[in-house]
């Protein structure tokens, strides 16, 4: 059973949120404030947060901006249809989805355990593989990824993009193929992928700027170009 913490000052969708996450099996916690919220992911961890941006006093992206520092805890927002901005900068902070108001409770659900999954790493019986380019490694049964023997911290959706790209190298996909693939979206805003790939080059990429693995492909999307290597 996972622990969901539920963070939203209305009580009506708090409420929605909590009984829908609880009939799917988990257990709910319910803060109808940021401090209180971070007092609680002080005090143990959730497996799991639903933020809500607009909250009083401390805004959620504060919060998000905080409960990274507290523990690489997945975070899902609730946004409403006009906060584009506040969506791409969540998602920069490093929340792993998020669900725009008026929202199905339902699909709430589907993502919540969507990310959870993702989070949790690979089932016991699934095979393991050793992905590596030079000096960046991935194993998918240990869900860990390094870079130059230091363990690269990656947010579910970052290390689910790198394993698919560079299970694909050479290969330009479009964001909308990015979003189908390892989002398992088939709608959605496509600036989530670009805030992903933003985020992922600050991590792998020596210059971030002027990338030499996730590289752009003007007028289709991005593609992964495995580094060369030199005896």
């Amino acid at each position: 059973m996972s622990r969901v913490l539920v963070v939203d000052d209305d009580l009506t969708v708090s409420d929605v949120v909590a009984r829908y996450l609880a009939r799917d099996g988990h257990q709910v916690e319910r803060a109808a404030d940021g401090v209180t919220a971070l007092q609680r992911a002080s005090a143990r961890p959730p497996d799991l947060v639903v933020l809500d941006l607009m909250l009083p006093g401390m805004s959620g992206l504060e919060v998000c901006r905080r409960l990274r520092k507290i523990a690489p805890v997945p975070v899902v927002m609730l946004t409403a249809r006009g906060e584009e901005d506040d969506r791409v900068i969540g998602l920069e902070l490093g929340a792993d989805d998020y669900v725009t108001k008026p929202f199905s409770p339902r699909e709430l659900v589907l993502r919540v355990d969507a990310v959870l999954r993702r989070a949790a790493g690979p089932l016991p019986s699934e095979v393991r593989a050793l992905l590596s380019d030079g000096n960046l490694r991935v194993d998918t049964a240990a869900h860990e990824a390094t870079l130059d023997g230091g363990q690269l911290s990656l947010t579910a959706r970052e290390y689910d993009l790198l394993v698919f790209l560079l299970r694909n190298p050479r290969t330009a996909f479009t964001r909308e193929q990015l979003l189908d693939r390892v989002w398992d979206w088939n709608f959605g805003d496509v600036s989530t992928v670009t805030v992903h790939v933003r985020r992922l080059r600050e991590k792998i990429e020596a210059d971030p700027a002027n990338p030499a693995r996730l590289v752009t492909v003007w007028g289709v999307g991005y593609r992964y170009r495995p580094v060369e290597v030199t005896a």
